[in-house]
């Protein structure tokens, strides 16, 4: 579940709503939270220990084999390598009008939350203390949980928890507090990577991914850092496995063991001690646990986590078609046999499939000759390519097969980036972004030395906190 305020909300069905917690204080009174990919890793400071089996004394005889009497030791085990997240978020303004936080600390209220007309309809004055357009810029507050998967400090939580963060705090159970950096993030499967920073040689407890099956109806154990209370240990079954919650292609790990906000990137465990999930997301018609809890199984983190240590991002191949699924009338009018395969519904202007040959209507039933089951199944098949790599994409096309080949491209890292191109429309050159440091900027002095001057400075900011001052010049 996700342990940050502002996030996005999406909504599954209504009344009940998959949500995930965007960057939120502990005041704020949200619908939903998020849990999520559960990894697995040695909790003690060495592999094997975290690997044994539960003890025998606790332990009792069943028809189906040995059942846990108590998840003490295991805890014992795991625990010391979970770690609770702060994270800073520069400096946000709140917005006097709707659309935005009404009072100066609060969140955005979900549309179904019971004060939200209430908070909606108070006088501008009440809203902002000026009583006019945007109040005082504003850091705000988010916590989370990730956990250690190397003795050198490496740390895996939710992309949402670190998102737009100026600054990373981990927690461990004792009280121990590290400064972390972020080594990188992907959205599409809300993983992050970060690493405790001027660690000095210590070797931190970790734990590890499991490289095991899991079955549905095997225990887990969750541990995180619900509503900012840390160390906190719930445990229940996999409810199911391959879920959809509308958030891309990937699959999702259902558990019902206790999540709520504040546990988004902590980890699921199985009875030995490896991580087989990340928590990223609740279902929930209130906001509180009902148990149902969703989280990236362990091998889909182990893939996301190797890449982003490697190179600090992932990279996918990407084919530039919106595709969907052929149910049995669209088959029947294609005339196709069973309802299987995408349907391309679009082509993306000068995007690979469009110089390969895809056209609108064409049915894609195969790459590089494995059967394409729906939509979500060419989506993933796609992704687990390299960029520029060459595939052999089968089609349905006038009431027979072709196989065109097709180069494809990068995946686009963000849903601007995608809409620019879906529109055939040239990428924005990327600028920084100043207002989460807190800073704001004025042409220098003609000089020798250039460079541009420091207007002014949030007082609540991260740059305050680095000392940076109005009337600085930044050289470089």
């Amino acid at each position: 579940m996700q342990a940050t305020s502002d996030a996005s909300v999406k909504s599954a069905g209504a009344p009940n709503r998959v949500r995930t917690w965007g960057r939120r204080g502990a005041a704020a009174t949200a619908v939903l939270a998020a849990s999520g990919l559960m990894l697995t890793f040695d909790a003690t400071s060495g592999g094997a220990q975290a690997q044994r089996a539960p003890d025998a004394q606790n332990t009792i005889q069943t028809p189906y084999g040995p059942a846990p009497t108590s998840f003490a030791d295991i805890v014992d085990r795991t625990r010391p390598a979970v770690v609770s997240i702060s994270v800073t978020n520069g400096a946000k303004k709140f917005d006097a009008g709707k659309g935005g936080p009404q009072i100066p600390g609060m969140p955005d209220l979900p549309d179904d939350h019971p004060l939200k007309n209430f908070f909606d309809n108070l006088p501008k004055e009440y809203r902002n203390p000026q009583g006019r357009g945007r109040g005082p810029a504003r850091p705000s507050l988010a916590q989370g949980s990730g956990f250690v998967i190397s003795q050198d400090g490496y740390i895996v939580t939710n992309n949402h928890v670190i998102d737009k963060a100026s600054e990373i705090q981990v927690r461990f159970d004792k009280d121990r507090k590290y400064v972390a950096e972020l080594i990188g993030a992907d959205p599409r499967t809300d993983l992050a990577l970060l690493k405790i920073k001027d660690a000095n040689g210590e070797k931190f407890p970790f734990v590890k991914f499991s490289s095991g099956k899991v079955r549905v109806g095997d225990w887990v154990l969750a541990v995180g850092n619900p509503f900012g209370l840390g160390g906190t240990v719930t445990a229940g079954i996999i409810s199911a496995q391959g879920r959809d919650i509308g958030s891309g292609p990937y699959d999702y790990m259902q558990i019902d063991a206790a999540v709520n906000r504040g546990n988004s990137g902590g980890p699921t465990f199985n009875l030995t001690g490896d991580v087989v999930g990340v928590n990223t997301a609740i279902y929930s018609p209130s906001g509180g646990n009902v148990g149902i809890a969703f989280a990236v199984p362990a091998a889909t983190a182990v893939e996301v986590i190797e890449q982003l240590k490697r190179d600090g991002t992932v990279s996918r191949g990407w084919l530039g078609v919106k595709i969907q699924n052929i149910d049995e009338d669209t088959a029947s009018s294609l005339g196709l046999k069973a309802p299987k395969g995408a349907l391309v519904s679009d082509v993306t202007p000068e995007g690979p499939a469009e110089g390969a040959g895809l056209k609108p209507q064409d049915a894609i039933l195969t790459v590089n000759g494995s059967t394409i089951k729906d939509s979500r199944d060419l989506a993933r098949k796609i992704a687990g390519y390299t960029p520029g790599e060459n595939v052999a994409v089968g089609i349905w096309r006038d009431n027979g097969k072709k196989v065109l080949d097709v180069e494809l491209g990068r995946f686009p890292s963000s849903s601007v980036e995608l809409a620019a191109l879906r529109e055939g429309k040239p990428l924005a050159p990327k600028v920084t972004e100043l207002q989460q440091l807190g800073l704001s900027l004025k042409p220098g002095k003609s000089n020798e030395e250039g460079g541009v001057v420091i207007a002014n400075v949030d007082p609540e900011s991260d740059a305050a906190r680095k000392g940076l001052k109005a009337g600085d010049i930044v050289l470089e």
